[in-house]
């Protein structure tokens, strides 16, 4: 039996994860490219060329039955082992997922070191070859820009944002990066700007304010502190 060649298992591995998910029923997966080989080498230990092949395989395959492929590109603003990411790199993967079916690509400010000018500079470029609509946002608050980033990407024509109930998560790669933005701090944002999300606020801050009590933490969410001290939740 011939040796397998460098990559085929992790190829092999890669859609068997998607086999599991199509069994248990999905509708829908993602596939995780990143915009610094350095980070690549780290966290998934190739390429990023070769992650794009492992990739386009399982969108193939899923595409084959069906099933819709969201794809997600990692230190757009910033990498821990490279510092800034030239946004020509991020428009090459965004391209690269594009081309291979994924309906939607999120830029992912992983380590949260963007700034809004930063970010409307990345998603000019990125529009270049991939459409807004066909973008979002996924920014994580470590120096506290996160929602400034989203403010000036929902102006630069992006519509849809990833956000963490309660701000949960973070980066094991960065050394103080907190998790993705609050989806209560977004929903405020949006809410000030009167665009209709269909989002109930206290209803999100029962379940921000639960996950956080299973965690023994206080939210992160500082709309969520200053609404629970105005209005806590057992009067709300």
């Amino acid at each position: 039996m011939p040796a397998d060649k460098p990559g085929s298992l992790s190829r092999r591995a890669a859609l068997a994860g998607l086999v599991a998910a199509l069994a248990a029923g999905c509708d829908e997966v993602a596939v995780f490219a990143t915009a610094s080989e350095s980070f690549s080498m780290k966290n998934i230990n190739c390429s990023i060329a070769e992650s794009l092949d492992r990739m386009r395989q399982v969108a193939d395959a899923a595409r084959d039955n069906n099933v819709r492929v969201r794809g997600y590109v990692s230190c757009v603003l910033g990498c821990p082992y490279e510092g800034d990411v030239a946004p020509q790199r991020v428009r090459e993967v965004a391209a690269a997922l594009h081309a291979m079916g994924c309906y939607e690509i999120s830029l992912g400010d992983t380590i949260g070191t963007g700034t809004p000018g930063k970010t409307r500079a990345l998603i000019a470029t990125v529009a270049a070859a991939v459409p807004a609509e066909n973008l979002a946002g996924h920014f994580h608050d470590t120096y506290g820009q996160a929602l400034a980033n989203v403010y000036a990407a929902l102006e630069s024509g992006i519509a849809t944002f990833d956000c963490s109930v309660s701000g949960l998560g973070g980066c094991p790669y960065a050394k103080g990066a907190t998790g993705n933005i609050a989806t209560e701090d977004v929903l405020y944002l949006l809410d000030g700007l009167a665009i209709n999300t269909g989002i109930d606020m206290t209803r999100l801050r029962i379940a921000g304010q639960f996950i956080s009590d299973f965690l023994g933490r206080e939210p992160i969410s500082r709309v969520a502190r200053a609404l629970n001290a105005k209005q806590p939740l057992a009067a709300a």
